[in-house]
């Protein structure tokens, strides 16, 4: 019997997932002997299958849509990171057997942004996220710890950013969907969170023209790779950062956690993730 780790991605549907081709690649590039496959589990049953994670054969797993929230409720241990967001992205068992829980995409929105736009701290004393789902709070998360002093958040549905903000107290403020063009004009820092801009999904009105020239643009979307957010910001000479490095850099944690290498992100695994996004 192999004893070669193993580890996967939980979802329902988890056939998009490019996770495989992350970890696959890495799992290649260093040697390493073992697997990443996915997991498709349904709702009722992702306590069950964490719970069981060993006898699965698994040493942990990503966890993806729609189980983040009902991951942080199974695991034994959750960090910091993912009691502040809410959810957990990352699972690991320990060396009694414990099963842990992180998030990473805080970490891998952060760290694409630094890699994307190393200056983009420099003067930055406002920021303006938009949407208000999960994604939204890993960010908001990751941009009070990063010390950004004020942080607008604004939404389609304003009571839902109203929700969200409440959980971060005084380091969000809700501006109206309709007056966040007027917004602009103080930020330095655009994140889009929805899924406007997306292939398939309606495009992303926004006055970019309104934004200061230092301002930094990224969408976390990546199909496309370059939205339409980041085209008119590119135009306008910003500095703008694509969404797929967030993927990339959210999954450097968890395979150092199961494979004992970290990982690095280049342009090759970047080359090759980006050889699939026309399968989407």
């Amino acid at each position: 019997m192999s004893t070669a780790p193993r580890a996967c991605v939980i979802g329902w549907p988890v056939e998009h997932s490019r996770s495989p081709v992350i970890h696959g690649y890495w799992l290649e590039h260093y040697g390493i002997e073992g697997a990443y496959v996915k997991e498709a589990v349904s709702p009722e049953n992702i306590a069950a299958f964490l719970g069981a994670l060993s006898e699965h054969g698994y040493v942990g797993a990503n966890v993806t849509l729609p189980h983040k929230e009902a991951a942080l409720r199974a695991v034994q241990e959750a960090d910091e990171a993912a009691r502040a967001i809410g959810a957990v992205n990352t699972v690991w068992l320990d060396e009694l057997g414990a099963l842990q829980g992180s998030n990473t995409d805080a970490y891998g929105f952060m760290t694409n942004l630094d890699a994307g736009a190393p200056h983009w701290r420099e003067g930055c004393d406002v920021a303006m996220v938009l949407g208000a789902g999960g994604a939204a709070r890993a960010i908001l998360h990751g941009l009070i710890e990063a010390g950004i002093p004020r942080i607008l958040l604004t939404n389609r549905t304003t009571a839902k950013a109203d929700t969200l903000a409440r959980a971060f107290g005084d380091h969000v403020e809700v501006v109206p969907w309709d007056a966040k063009d007027s917004a602009l004009t103080a930020c330095r820092l655009l994140v889009n969170t929805t899924s406007l801009g997306m292939t398939g999904q309606p495009p992303l009105e926004i006055m970019v023209s309104a934004l200061p020239a230092e301002a930094v643009v990224t969408d976390i979307v990546y199909v496309p790779l370059e939205t339409h957010l980041l085209a008119a910001a590119r135009a306008r000479g910003l500095a703008t950062v694509d969404g797929l490095g967030m993927l990339l850099h959210q999954a450097v944690p968890g395979f150092e956690r199961w494979f004992g290498v970290r990982p690095e992100v280049t342009s090759d695994l970047r080359a090759r993730v980006v050889a699939t996004l026309g399968d989407a």
